[in-house]
Parts: structure tokens; C-alpha cells; sequence
């Protein structure tokens, strides 16, 4: 599925990435467009987490391209793609355990309006700052834990606040890295249809090894193996994709 050009909010073009003599991207190329929900799955070490690391700055690729809504950003560093509209999240919690819901994203907002240096000193003069924070944590339903220590919040929940610290960047393009991992099965859904209320305006590239939650929730599927895209279509295409479910699906039928 090819979609136009100017449509397309997140690229790589022919990425390249070793460390010595193992390759671990492999002529890459990808087209997000805009709007897009679409899923990252593979084995494990297949490149996957190394790809979005690619895509967000925090490895330089050694060949190849990634433009940001037809912007080159392939040498830029990550805060640099974040003030352009590229967030993420990662595999583990990379939170604030001592501060509550709403501080910890309140800080978020203040940092990206570059008054995250005198916040502290005067809370009551940011009140922009935290109705934002409170609309996007009201937006994934943690409004009524807004107050809670971030450590105390159940794992799920914490999850879910990393996301509205992404939010908090005002991406136009999010990178989920596994959301749910390490929450329990019957919570993971839960995540992913807060997720998936999120705004249509918001491009989302998600990494998640819950085949029902992909099934559910992608429009596309991409399927990494060995650093390269082995396989990518739809939902139904992959799964009936023999190849992709001999290698990854356990030849069993998803959707």
C-alpha cells in the first residue's frame, strides 16, 4: 500500500545500520502516512526497537534517509526531532516516580514552552501549563489520578502516563515501543483503546508481540525479520501470508 507523497508524515528510504559485521537494518523503507495506525512486528531480534531508535535519533543510521513530513531529519539529534513534531515511548517506564500525574506532565508542557526553569519557582503563573496537562490526561482517562505519585499508579496506568509525557511534545508523529509490555493480558487491550481514541490528526507506528491487539487495532502491519521488512499489508494479508506465519505466527490465522 503506497500512499502519496505528500501525504506521508514519517519516511526511511534505504536505512542502513551495522554494528561490525552484524547487520541490523537492512534497506529499510517505510511510508507512514498521515493518520496512520500502523503496527511493527517480528521476532524477537528483529530489529525492531533498533528501527524506531533509528527513526527518533537515538542511533544514526549508516546509510539511507528519514524525513519527518518531507523535512530530512537523518542527522538531526532527538530533541531536535521532537521539537518537530516526533515523539516516542519506550519498552520500560522512563517516568518521574516522585512527582504526581499532573506535575510530571505539567513539566512536560512547560518544557516544551521553554519555561520549565522558572516552573517550580511559581505554579500558580503556569495555569495554561496544567489545563493542558489535565486535558491530556483527562483525554487517557487518568484525569481521576491526577494526583497520585506516579509510583503508586498500577502499572497499566503508568504506561499510560508515559504516553501523555510523549503527548505532552505535541507530536504529529508518536512511536509506541511494546505500550503494554509488562502489563497483564487483560489490561493491554485496555490501553490500546485509549490509544486508539487518540486524535486522527496523530500518526501512530506501534512495536507490540500481542497478535490479537494487532489484529484489532492496526491498519497495516509491517513485519520485520532479520533487519529487513520480510512482509507488509493488511491485517488479513498478513495473516494469511504463509511466510510470515511460518517464521513468526506459529501457522495460526489471527483475524
Amino acid at each position: 500500500m503506497t500512499a502519496p507523497t505528500g501525504n506521508i508524515a514519517l519516511s526511511t528510504r534505504r536505512l542502513e545500520k551495522r554494528f561490525g559485521s552484524l547487520v541490523v537494518a537492512n534497506d529499510i523503507n517505510i511510508a507512514l502516512p498521515k493518520g496512520a495506525r500502523y503496527a511493527l512486528i517480528g521476532p524477537n531480534g528483529a530489529g525492531k526497537t533498533t528501527l524506531i531508535n533509528l527513526m527518533t535519533g537515538m542511533l544514526f543510521p549508516d546509510g539511507g534517509e528519514i524525513t519527518l513530513e518531507g523535512e530530512d531529519i537523518t542527522a538531526l539529534e532527538p530533541q531536535s526531532r521532537v521539537r518537530r513534531g516526533l515523539a516516542r515511548t519506550f519498552q520500560i517506564n522512563t517516568l518521574f516516580p516522585g512527582l504526581n500525574a499532573l506535575e510530571a506532565v505539567t513539566l512536560a508542557v512547560a518544557e516544551r514552552r521553554g519555561i520549565a526553569g522558572e516552573f517550580w519557582r511559581n505554579l500558580s503563573a503556569h495555569r495554561e501549563s496544567v489545563d493542558e496537562a489535565y486535558d491530556i490526561l483527562s483525554r487517557l482517562k487518568l484525569g481521576d489520578s491526577c494526583y497520585r505519585i506516579t509510583r503508586e499508579l498500577p502499572y497499566g496506568r503508568q504506561r499510560l502516563l508515559e504516553i501523555a509525557l510523549a503527548l505532552a511534545t505535541k507530536p504529529k508523529v508518536l512511536l509506541l515501543d511494546e505500550p503494554a509490555a509488562g502489563v497483564p493480558h487483560e489490561e493491554s487491550g485496555e490501553i490500546f483503546e485509549v490509544v486508539a481514541g487518540l486524535s486522527d490528526d496523530l500518526t501512530l507506528l506501534f512495536i507490540e508481540h500481542d497478535m490479537h491487539v494487532v489484529f484489532r487495532f492496526a491498519t497495516h502491519i509491517i513485519v520485520l525479520v532479520g533487519g529487513a521488512i520480510f512482509a507488509e499489508g493488511s491485517p488479513a494479508e498478513i495473516s494469511s501470508h504463509p511466510g510470515v506465519r511460518e517464521v513468526y505466527l506459529g501457522n495460526r490465522k489471527h483475524v
